[in-house]
């Protein structure tokens, strides 16, 4: 009968684990290194166009987390922004589809400089577990030049903190020289 274990459903508790601890020093603590990093080489936050290019939404979900209670990135002026246009990185997610290829190229040729291009995932990273299949071009880098490779299956958020940091810390400009007049 339905009733019963519609009822039964309905004042049980979900057979679920918990969500794992998030440790909230090393969450902040990475976020504002990311803060600091991405003002000294932007002069300002950094603004991300996330694109899923044919992904099972894993790296979707981790990528989500970056903007819930936990890691909250919108507090640090990191934010995700939903116009290419306004982007300094294109994180793309996914291996990338044949259907996607030209929406993908697009999206790159409408950002500003530095037009940052993350490949976040392994499926990003190579195809993953798509790797062959006729509707699947590859990874990003088969698309775009890709200048920063996050992998895991999907990479956890503070994987992806790291990852963006490191970017910047590796793309941060160097000193200008002074001449002084003779």
């Amino acid at each position: 009968m339905l009733w019963p274990r519609l009822a039964r459903n309905l004042l049980s508790r979900p057979s679920t684990d918990p969500a794992p601890p998030v440790p909230a020093d090393a969450a902040e603590a990475l976020a504002l290194r990311l803060e600091e990093a991405s003002r000294a080489r932007l002069g300002r936050s950094l603004a991300i166009r996330a694109v899923d290019a044919g992904s099972c939404n894993g790296c979707e979900l981790e990528l989500n987390a970056l903007s819930g209670v936990a890691y909250d990135l919108e507090r640090f002026g990191l934010r995700l922004v939903a116009s290419p246009r306004h982007a300094d990185l294109l994180l793309v997610t996914g291996p990338v589809t044949r259907n996607m290829t030209e929406a993908l190229r697009r999206t790159h040729a409408a950002m500003p400089e530095p037009g940052w291009v993350v490949a976040a995932g392994d499926c990003a990273a190579g195809g993953g577990c798509f790797r062959g299949s006729p509707a699947v071009e590859a990874g990003v880098a088969a698309v775009l030049p890709v200048d920063l490779v996050i992998p895991g299956c999907p990479p956890s958020p503070a994987q992806l903190l790291e990852g963006l940091l490191a970017l910047l810390e590796a793309q941060r400009p160097a000193p200008a020289l002074s001449f002084m007049a003779r």
